[in-house]
């Protein structure tokens, strides 16, 4: 081997040294497909348009985006944070993310005046929103933007990123990769409050936050 190679070879063991879990099991789980739309924002997420015009998300800036997300949603009093998914595929990914961290979720449709009406029926008060899609929960985007709280958004390509304080470029729609990234979410939290020592610790698996058909 040249020494050129084994430098290639050194960069690539580095950065694969970052990656939660391989690319592989990102590609295979379809978090990097996007949609046939990009906007703007998501422009620097995108790795390549494919022959078929679906756009391609760069999984090691999903990899890299969800770190910082664990980190900063992990400052927060877990207790303290809701996660809404109006998207049948997020339901069940965002009850097993609360059911390892204590979060309050939303699962389903988003009532009007849930986060701004003192006096409407399921009234919260978060100190921080997590969204399966600001298309989809747009409503609960709405209300946070409204009474001034961050917003973490796991975003495709065809997502906009006003409002949001931070960014997970993935695909927002499909069943496996909903599964993955708030399976992968779900333990790096863990791991930033030190509930674990290391990912390896976490025994639940993607298929237990995975959406029945």
């Amino acid at each position: 081997m040249t020494d050129d190679e084994q430098e290639v070879e050194a960069q690539q063991q580095e950065q694969d040294k970052d990656m939660m879990v391989s690319e592989e099991i990102y590609m295979t789980s379809g978090a990097h497909i996007g949609t046939r739309q990009k906007t703007s924002d998501i422009k620097e997420f995108i790795y390549k348009v494919r022959n078929d015009g679906l756009y391609i998300i760069d999984v090691k800036q999903t990899n890299k985006k969800i770190q910082s997300a664990a980190k900063f949603i992990a400052k927060y009093n877990l207790s303290n944070v809701l996660v809404v998914s109006v998207r049948q595929y997020g339901q069940k990914p965002i009850k097993k993310l609360a059911e390892y961290t204590g979060m309050m979720i939303i699962a389903g449709r988003f009532r009007p005046g849930t986060l701004t009406n003192p006096s409407s029926k399921g009234f919260v008060e978060p100190e921080l929103l997590i969204l399966t899609d600001p298309l989809a929960d747009s409503q609960a985007l709405n209300e946070a933007k409204n009474i001034g709280i961050p917003v973490v958004g796991l975003c495709d390509t065809n997502n906009e990123t006003k409002y949001l304080d931070m960014v997970i470029p993935t695909n927002n729609k499909g069943r496996r990769a909903l599964a993955l990234i708030y399976w992968l979410l779900t333990r790096a939290i863990l791991k930033e409050k030190g509930k674990i020592e290391s990912y390896d610790d976490f025994q639940p698996t993607v298929e237990d936050f995975e959406a029945e058909i």
